[in-house]
């Protein structure tokens, strides 16, 4: 089990839900109807959910790049997640996709999600179909991540490294594209405030929930607002 943050996201107060939002259709969530959406991204009208926390630090952020790998399965695509590590610099604890910091050696970013892919998870880049890059989001801790949205294909072997994931699991495309299951949650008051989404899904064992929350959460966030639109 891993190591909880810092602070506890859970403890924040939920913030009220306007609600009225609908799933993304079915349909929309196979593996033809995404390659067309992403194909077609350009003539898409939509709006992300920005979260811009640059008036928390001073400079310019870090380039970062994440995989949001899409797991092709029998029952339906997953989303692949990982526990960080418990001692790492950035997000100890934190529930992440596979991602890092762009390195001068990457080609682009969806390059850097592909080597942050295998180092953390072991992920071939031979089954990883790119179909998309969502808008950069902005983080409280001076980076500009870019989303790589991927198909993975069976066969794949996934093993997470010792030195930065503690664990690994997988969550229903479906489940994350319904709002129904989206929380919005605020630290502080006032002109300090911050707020974040939160995406608790049920751990298989029945025991407590896997707390997607903050930029994990609002990466998912925006990539609803795509398929929505």
């Amino acid at each position: 089990m891993p190591a909880r943050p810092v602070f506890d996201p859970e403890s924040f107060a939920l913030v009220p839900s306007q609600g009225g939002l609908p799933p993304v259709p079915a349909e929309r969530l196979s593996v033809t109807s995404l390659r067309e959406r992403f194909r077609d991204a350009q003539q898409v009208n939509w709006v992300a959910d920005r979260a811009d926390e640059t008036r928390l630090y001073a400079g310019t952020p870090r380039a970062a790049a994440v995989l949001i790998g899409l797991m092709d399965r029998p029952e339906g695509l997953t989303v692949l997640l990982t526990h960080r590590a418990a001692h790492l610099t950035d997000h100890a604890g934190q529930i992440s996709f596979p991602g890092g910091r762009c390195d001068p050696e990457d080609h682009d970013v969806v390059d850097t999600a592909l080597r942050e892919a295998w180092e953390e998870v072991s992920l071939v880049r031979d089954r990883i179909e790119p179909l998309g890059v969502l808008p950069d989001y902005l983080t409280a801790t001076a980076y500009a991540v870019s989303p790589v949205v991927a198909l993975v294909h069976a066969p794949f072997d996934i093993q997470a490294s010792a030195r930065e994931v503690a664990e690994v699991f997988e969550v229903p495309l479906a489940f994350l594209m319904n709002p129904a299951h989206h929380q919005v949650r605020q630290m502080g008051e006032g002109a300090d405030s911050r707020r974040f989404f939160a995406m608790p899904y049920p751990r298989q064992s029945g025991e407590g929930v896997h707390f997607i929350w903050g930029a994990t959460a609002g990466m998912l966030r925006n990539l609803y607002r795509f398929l929505i639109a």
